[in-house]
């Protein structure tokens, strides 16, 4: 089989050693008593990787590296078919609507609001008042607002149609603000953990964090929808 290009354990974490140096051929062993790896064995028990093992492995050690992914994420992404083409950040099923650069690049005068957010003034001071956005003045005293709060403003206004105004936002702010702390700490002790990231911020770093928050972010938000839903689901059992 050696000579149908499989190799072995050492050849295999030689191979990826100088993009991966703290590779060892524990940790290999580790990844296979997990289940993210399946090499072949030869009649005597020892492992053979094939070309696809070793890129597995490398798929494997780049999403711990680079995207800070435990390996249950991984392996679930992995052996769902969607491989390394995917993208494995996870599809940000929160994520605000998008709006145009030609909106979010501007700061708005907020009597503007009706004709950009298609809102009521008195709706987007309401929401300033909340916290959830933040109005900037002019040198000439005009309330203005940052373009890039536009599509959370369209947001709110649609949340009105169910009953949840900018009163009953206020929580979300204060979740927000405390939730922010939680999530910087995590980076920083998970960065610390998954190696090869720079504490320096650099484009690279930045790009790095960015998609370890947004993997975060998706799975707190899962965790959220769930707790809520099986809540409500309660709640509406017990009313029958």
């Amino acid at each position: 089989m050696a000579d149908a290009g499989y190799l072995t354990i050492g050849k295999v974490v030689k191979r990826l050693r100088p993009q991966y140096p703290d590779l060892s051929i524990s940790k290999v062993r580790y990844l296979e008593d997990e289940g993210l790896l399946t090499p072949s064995r030869t009649p005597s028990g020892y492992r053979l990787y094939s070309q696809g093992d070793v890129h597995r492995l490398e798929t494997i050690l780049y999403l711990q590296k680079n995207r800070f992914l435990p390996l249950s994420v991984i392996k679930e992404q992995l052996d769902g078919g969607e491989g390394e083409a995917a993208d494995l950040d996870g599809a940000m099923s929160y994520a605000l609507p998008e709006e145009s650069e030609e909106v979010t690049s501007k700061l708005h005068p907020i009597e503007r609001m009706p004709e950009v957010a298609g809102c009521s003034v008195s709706f987007a001071r309401q929401l300033a008042e909340a916290g959830v956005i933040t109005l900037k003045r002019s040198p000439h005293g005009r309330d203005l607002v940052d373009g890039r709060d536009i599509a959370l403003i369209r947001v709110c206004d649609e949340l009105q149609h169910f009953g949840l105004g900018p009163k009953n936002l206020r929580q979300y702010v204060t979740a927000a603000n405390r939730e922010t702390t939680i999530f910087e700490q995590a980076l920083m002790v998970y960065a610390r953990r998954a190696g090869g990231v720079e504490m320096e911020l650099t484009d690279e770093s930045r790009k790095q964090f960015g998609q370890a928050l947004t993997r975060m972010l998706v799975l707190t938000g899962q965790v959220r929808e769930a707790l809520i839903r099986k809540r409500v689901g309660s709640a509406f059992s017990e009313m029958e």
